[in-house]
């Protein structure tokens, strides 16, 4: 760990001691409900600078992120460049534009840039060598200043004739359901973006309790291939183009048991011709088709279960056997998502949950494929820290399967404002050896891939201002080679405007 980390945990303080004194004021929504108190002068003026015109408002926000990886990437401690110490800044502004009742067009631009403490091979840096390269320690260090991206542009038309109907067409951020297979488009950036380039139809149908979403979408590896970007930097944000279709139908009649199924098809198309820094994709399509059943017991007992199926064909060009490499292969594949969770419903809001997730891995020994597919659900669902391990597996960020993942969580409130979660996972590969790993010498052919810890601290200073401070640790079992620690450490400021 750097100074730097002290210096941003004593930011962290600096601005909890700072909001200490300010009273936390309701949103402008209250302002709707006669009975809620008024909001402060400065909220007030806030609030007016933000709406200026019925029909016009803004905002802003600023993230400041100090994050610390060990082992990681390259899942042994006697390797250079085993730590990752860096700071990322991300600002976005964004505005709502309403020319007439229930139509509105809605952008937003960011940036992230970074500043590498210690020096990184890890990162898909610009042809332009920024930042720079330390022949003596062999990795980057300094700013990367990346790029402006516009992360979304849709128009976004609601109840069309009074029918219950909403039309978005353009890009937007989108999670169906609680995320497992649709949540981020643009997984290669880690948290900067998350949109998918989409339209996206949403019905109502709210005398039945059903809401059918039916989607299409269309999406690049470069950032530029639909908006142009600035001081573009020839990187990807996906590892192929990729494009879709879903259709997803919620009925939440039981409040016990709500229901929902779904259908995917997302098409992989590898990138061969200049493709930017980062894409190494495949040719694939998948089928996928789940169900997921959900609801709330008793007032104290809460529970989710999602299986999903997948089938079609993938041609990976990256397998230790290298006729398959070359071949499409049948896709049979299995996932499930489910928790279980008590609520207390106490002063302290004390929630005990219990997860079990299984991913199909990639049988080597049959001709067919396996290995189960996350589709657009690669981000930090569960874990900043485990997303990057896979690397060694797959080559892919965040490409999650060959799992079961089981354990408990406890959240809960101690004090007001400061939010606790705790988190305890046992792993085991359902295949023992991955099939596209890129160094055979990280793993040692065991079933037990390890034990997860995790720990979360967030504190909402005001609505202007909330920190997070994460832990994580992975302890390796016999499934890879080495033993020594992988961690993870992240301190977060965020400010909203």
């Amino acid at each position: 760990m750097t100074i730097r980390t002290e210096i941003l945990s004593l930011m962290t303080v600096a601005a909890a001691l700072a909001a200490q004194g300010q009273t936390s004021t309701p949103s402008a929504t209250a302002t709707v409900n006669a009975d809620a108190p008024k909001l402060s002068p400065l909220e007030q003026s806030i609030q007016d600078i933000k709406n200026p015109t019925p029909w016009l408002s803004w905002g802003a926000d600023l993230r400041l992120r100090n994050e610390y990886y060990n082992n990681d990437r390259t899942l042994k401690q006697d390797k250079a460049n085993h730590e990752q110490d860096y700071f990322r800044i991300r600002p976005r502004l964004w505005t709502s534009i309403t020319p007439i009742k229930d139509l509105s067009l809605n952008a937003r631009i960011t940036t992230e840039m970074r500043d590498y403490v210690d020096p990184s091979d890890s990162s898909a840096f610009n042809l332009n060598k920024n930042p720079a390269w330390s022949s003596s320690t062999k990795g980057y260090y300094g700013y990367d200043w990346a790029y402006g991206i516009i992360d979304t542009l849709n128009i976004k038309y609601k109840n069309i004739a009074d029918s219950g109907a909403t039309l978005t067409v353009g890009r937007q951020d989108m999670m169906l359901n609680e995320g497992w297979l649709t949540g981020d488009g643009t997984p290669l950036d880690g948290s900067t973006t998350a949109y998918l380039d989409a339209a996206r139809l949403t019905y109502d149908f709210k005398e039945q309790h059903t809401t059918v979403d039916a989607i299409g979408l269309l999406q690049y590896a470069r950032p530029d291939a639909w908006l142009p970007t600035i001081n573009e930097q020839h990187r990807a944000v996906a590892d192929q183009n990729e494009k879709g279709g879903i259709l997803n139908i919620n009925n939440t009649t039981i409040k016990e048991a709500n229901v929902g199924a779904y259908f995917i098809y997302k098409n992989d198309k590898r990138l061969t011709i200049n493709p930017p820094l980062g894409a190494n994709g495949d040719n694939a399509d998948i089928y996928t088709t789940g169900a997921r059943v959900n609801g709330v017991c008793a007032d104290h007992w809460k529970y989710s279960v999602e299986g999903a199926y997948q089938f079609g064909q993938r041609r990976d060009p990256v397998l230790t056997d290298a006729f398959l490499a070359n071949t499409y292969r049948d896709i049979s594949a299995f996932g499930v998502n489910s928790k279980l969770s008590y609520l207390f419903n106490d002063s302290m809001k004390n929630t005990v949950g219990l997860a079990y997730e299984f991913l199909s891995g990639d049988n080597k020994n049959t001709k067919n494929d396996e290995m189960f597919d996350v589709l657009w659900g690669r981000y930090a669902r569960w874990t900043d820290l485990y997303t990057y391990v896979y690397v060694k597996e797959n080559r892919h960020i965040g490409a999650y399967n060959n799992y079961h993942r089981f354990g408990p969580t406890w959240t809960l409130t101690p004090v007001n404002k400061l939010d606790v979660s705790l988190t305890y996972n046992v792993l085991w590969a359902d295949q023992t050896t991955p099939t596209r790993n890129s160094d055979n010498a990280a793993f040692a052919g065991g079933s037990f891939r390890g034990q997860y810890i995790q720990s979360l601290f967030r504190y909402k200073f005001n609505q202007h201002v909330a920190a997070l401070l994460q832990g994580e640790a992975f302890v390796p079992g016999n499934f890879y080679a080495s033993n020594k620690l992988i961690s993870f450490i992240r301190a977060e400021l965020s400010f909203t405007f």
